[in-house]
């Protein structure tokens, strides 16, 4: 009996151990022919990613000097392309820009601002020392700030699929070789666009201008030229919040109730229709003026400076209404600064992004609880970029001037 179960246990053997290694060979097979699908379809993405596709730019055709610009001053072009990867490092040739040293970042366009700025950029100007305001190049792509979504990256604190905001191209895609010039965007229950504006370069120029600069004391008053603006808006409503007493002046009536009914301004004018800023800041300001957030310059300076308290400080942020002017307009009242020992103090705002976690400790909570509010003024497609930036310097917009370039 134990001869017969033993003989029976071999016999079984024989069939078991080839049924079990073709189940196991089939098994195998299955999954080298799945990989080997796998490895084509990731394949065909890359071939696909490294195609070239259209990537539409804004141009600047030539300088423009002491003029207003006009959108004939800058053009749309369809003709360029860009590959939507990066090339493999062992691909690139050696040379300075293409280095494995240099971390490039590729960009997908979302959101590009309009900034008064970007006029001083379309002349060669010397002296700038903040490569974000390096003078465009005649029959080159324009840049400025932007919010974009990362498609690929060499840098190690960004990857695909990040959400950035800083300088980039106006343009589809852009390859980005100083990825220092962009910021991880982490909140994004804020609108992306707010990121061109209130939580980017115009947030962050409200603060440290008025803030960082001013150093405002409850009770004080306050005047904000261009204050219908992304800078000026914000500003306001800080000085309110500190508890001051704030007049703006803006280019039209439809702006002066924006200012006072929908930025919670005390007093605010259109200095179109004033004869004499003079006599108009005397009107809104009899006891003179604590603290002045710079935007304009020319005679509004002037008049300011007669009307500036002791000891008063001034934020000198722009002076947008000399970026066009054949002959810049003299200050002659700058004795006042004597008289009456002003503070003027100039500042260019990528000196001061180190505050930046500090600003949004500040400005999250603010947008999030309705304390702050903010007005935008959209455009969609960057088709459509030339004629808002050059609408900037006629006043057109009302609040932040932003192009939708795309909204994924």
């Amino acid at each position: 009996m134990k001869v017969l179960l033993v003989k029976l246990r071999k016999a079984v053997a024989l069939v078991e151990r080839p049924l079990l290694l073709y189940i196991r060979f089939g098994r195998s097979l299955r999954q080298a022919d799945h990989v080997k699908r796998y490895c084509l379809e990731r394949e065909r993405e890359r071939e696909r990613a490294m195609a070239e596709v259209s990537n539409k730019q804004v141009i600047l055709r030539d300088y423009v000097v002491k003029a207003l610009p006009k959108e004939s001053d800058l053009c749309v072009i369809n003709t360029a392309t860009i590959k939507l990867k990066l090339p493999a490092e062992t691909d690139q040739p050696a040379d300075a820009v293409t280095s494995s040293k240099v971390q490039l970042v590729l960009l997908k366009n979302l959101y590009l601002s309009c900034d008064p700025y970007q006029r001083l950029l379309m002349e060669s100007v010397q002296g700038l020392s903040v490569p974000s305001m390096s003078s465009y190049t005649p029959g080159s792509t324009i840049h400025g700030y932007g919010v974009a979504k990362v498609l690929d990256s060499r840098n190690p604190d960004l990857k695909a699929g990040d959400l950035v905001w800083g300088t980039t191209n106006w343009e589809e895609y852009s390859l980005i070789t100083t990825p220092q010039v962009l910021f991880k965007i982490h909140h994004t229950d804020i609108p992306l666009s707010y990121y061109t504006g209130i939580l980017g370069m115009p947030g962050m120029t409200a603060y440290v201008g008025f803030y960082e600069i001013c150093s405002p004391k409850k009770g004080e008053y306050v005047f904000i030229s261009a204050a219908a603006g992304a800078v000026g808006q914000l500003v306001g409503q800080f000085a309110k919040l500190m508890g001051c007493y704030v007049v703006g002046s803006a280019g039209s009536n439809e702006k002066v109730d924006l200012l006072k009914n929908k930025f919670g301004f005390d007093e605010a004018f259109n200095y179109k229709e004033e004869n004499d800023l003079n006599v108009a800041l005397k009107r809104y300001f009899p006891e003179g003026i604590d603290i002045y957030f710079e935007n304009v310059g020319g005679k509004t300076l002037d008049a300011v400076l007669l009307n500036m308290r002791l000891h008063g400080r001034i934020s000198g942020c722009g002076m947008i209404s000399q970026y066009n002017l054949d002959k810049p307009e003299g200050v002659i009242n700058l004795m006042q600064l004597i008289y009456k020992r002003i503070r003027f103090h100039g500042f260019s705002v990528p000196d001061h992004y180190h505050l930046y976690p500090k600003f949004l400790d500040f400005m999250l909570p603010h947008i999030r609880q309705g304390k702050i509010v903010y007005v935008e003024d959209i455009v969609e497609g960057l088709e459509n970029g030339p004629a808002a930036l050059v609408g900037l310097f006629k006043g057109r917009n009302f609040g932040r001037q932003v192009v939708v370039v795309s909204h994924d």
